[in-house]
């Protein structure tokens, strides 16, 4: 598995165009699924610009009328007559225009809308199928950037890309024509600037798309620097360095304003160079149509009308062409990314689909596993068995190999060499959905989520009643500095439950997991951040609670092993003691110090 590139984006050149569609081309599936919406979308289109290019038909009618009546003479009231229905037909024409050209947009649109929403479902689910590994080797930023700006990106290429490429090509097929079928050579005179205004705005466009990409680099890297200081706020004010972090901060935002600056003037050649090549064709349509009306060769002043008309009706579309290819391009460099996402496979999958029911004992059979990120080795030959009911307790150095083991029995990763059994079965013939409902983890860093403390307790168990949630916290002693908070288990926590103590949240973490009322119960580390008068209140509810569960718990304590029917002493990777406290106190070793030194520590306080 490889990180992805996170570089600035480059931008696509048009020998690419073939390369594009093949990276567009996983987005078929979406098209398939909404075919009939987009073929009546093209149809509306169609009759959408039959009536728009029926209106310039009817205001050149309306000038012929009226230069005929200077001309020949005739009766007033038959020209306010054929004024009035002209000026009716065109009325009407405009409004079916308007009405067809709304429900295009909402055709298009809001399929795009649907294809946007089935396309981050996808990335969000292929989110959720990769494994713990992978999020090790990117950048979490990174990978919220694919499933909304990258997305958002192509969902320009699924709604107005399309949209207006369908409609320039149909306003083209239909106009042009009949501008040439009236007026052939002044057809030609006139349209001589739409192409070089097309091939102007894709310049622009491209250049608009580079320094686009800067600005939201440096949008980001000011983002996560802001981000970064308000996480940190009590460490910035600790130290004192509130004029460096501001310092800083003025340097990124500068450097940002700066980004803006050059992006905006490039921006704002776009509208006044439109403008000027339509006064352009609208000079020549006067111009060169004048003359032809002169010698003859155009037989009345409203065929000049309806060239000006559908010159700046045909004005936007044109421009447009440069518009879509940069999104185009812009989309298949974020389909790119997507798909180089979408490619890479969990490296733990879920081998049957069949119900497995876990009912608890765990045995490892020589487990070796190595971090292939880091290239360590976390656990060599560790061998231990657990039976349904059973406690286990892991004690160890930091990075001795004690949370790996947790993992492993999450089957957050696969084992390098050896075999795990749960309940006689090698652990990757479960099914995995079976296995994790079937665990109760509490990890060494508790996380809890930016919502209530009560939902993040039922995040255990989305159905437990108030009175579960309040039993669970009493259990894991918590609820007692929960219910003085001014809004007791309402309380919103901010982000990362940095509302809370650091034992406020371990506590919170273990009553999600006793809410749970899992077969197996995973406490990594978890009672570091409490007291040892509350942690022995914990594990005596945890005892009780845990009387027919397997439980391991992991700890730096004697304290928390002590009760627990075996105990293994991790060092390395290695197992170098095992046994039961009253037998490991009386051996020499690593858990007889630990106990010593822990026991004259208690004893000075």
């Amino acid at each position: 598995m490889r990180g992805f590139d996170t570089k600035a984006k480059k931008d696509a050149r048009p020998d690419l165009v073939e390369h594009s569609m093949k990276e567009l081309q996983h987005l078929n599936k979406y098209f398939k699924k909404y075919k009939w919406k987009l073929i009546l979308g093209f149809f509306i289109v169609l009759v959408a610009r039959i009536f728009a290019i029926l209106t310039p038909k009817f205001s050149g009618d309306m000038i012929k009328y009226v230069e005929n009546y200077i001309k020949e003479g005739g009766d007033l009231s038959q020209l306010k007559q054929q004024l009035l229905m002209t000026l009716f037909l065109l009325l009407g024409a405009a409004l079916l225009s308007a009405f067809f050209t709304f429900l295009m947009r909402q055709m298009f649109i809001v399929v795009s809308r649907y294809m946007e929403a089935d396309l981050k479902n996808e990335v969000y689910d292929q989110y959720q199928n990769l494994s713990l590994n992978f999020y090790k080797k990117n950048r979490t930023g990174d990978l919220m950037n694919r499933i909304s700006e990258d997305v958002s990106k192509v969902r320009m290429y699924l709604g107005p890309a399309i949209m207006y490429g369908v409609t320039t090509v149909i306003l083209f097929a239909t106009v042009i024509p009949y501008m040439l079928y009236t007026a052939p050579e002044l057809t030609l005179y006139v349209l001589i600037p739409l192409p070089i205004l097309s091939v102007a705005i894709y310049q622009l466009s491209r250049l608009i798309h580079k320094r686009s990409t800067i600005v939201q680099q440096y949008l980001s890297h000011l983002s996560t620097y802001t981000q970064e200081s308000f996480s940190g706020i009590g460490v910035i004010k600790a130290y004192g360095i509130e004029p460096q972090t501001y310092e800083n901060f003025e340097k990124l935002s500068e450097t940002n304003k700066e980004k803006n600056l050059d992006l905006v003037k490039v921006q704002a050649f776009f509208f006044p160079l439109m403008i000027a090549l339509i006064g352009v064709s609208n000079l020549l349509v006067i111009y060169i149509g004048g003359k032809k009306y002169i010698d003859g060769s155009i037989p009345d002043l409203g065929v000049i009308v309806e060239f000006l008309i559908y010159v700046n009706m045909l004005t936007w579309p044109v421009a447009s062409v440069g518009w879509i290819t940069s999104l185009v391009q812009q989309a298949e460099a974020s389909q790119k990314r997507i798909n180089e996402f979408l490619k890479e496979k969990p490296e733990v999958v879920n081998k049957t689909e069949a119900n497995t029911p876990v009912t608890g004992s765990i045995k490892f059979d020589n487990v070796s596993f190595t971090y292939d990120d880091t290239n360590i080795t976390a656990l060599k030959d560790v061998s231990f068995e657990v039976k349904n009911g059973e406690t286990l307790a892991i004690i160890g150095k930091t990075g001795s190999g004690k949370s790996t083991i947790l993992e492993l029995i999450g089957r957050l990763y696969d084992t390098t060499t050896g075999a795990i059994q749960i309940d006689q079965t090698p652990i990757d013939q479960l099914n995995l959905k079976d296995l994790r409902t079937a665990i109760g983890y509490v990890p060494q860093e508790a996380f809890l989520f930016s919502d209530s403390i009560k939902e993040n307790i039922k995040f255990g168990n989305n159905q437990a009643s108030d009175e579960e949630v309040i039993q669970a916290a009493k259990n894991a002693v918590v609820h007692k500095n929960i219910v003085d908070f001014s809004k007791g288990y309402d309380t919103i926590l901010g982000e990362r439950g940095i509302t809370l103590s650091g034992g406020q949240k371990q506590r919170v973490s273990i009553a999600r997991a006793i809410i749970k009322d899992p077969q197996i119960l995973l406490f990594d580390d978890s009672l570091s951040a409490v007291d040892t008068e509350t942690e022995e209140e914990i594990l005596a509810n945890l005892k009780r609670i845990a009387a027919n569960k397997t439980t391991i718990l992991v700890s730096h304590r004697i304290s928390s092993a002590k009760n627990a029917d075996k105990i293994i002493i991790l060092e390395e990777g290695q197992i170098i003691q095992r046994g039961t406290h009253n037998e490991l106190i009386a051996q020499p070793g690593y858990y007889q110090e630990l106990y010593r030194k822990q026991l004259d520590e208690k004893e000075m306080e």
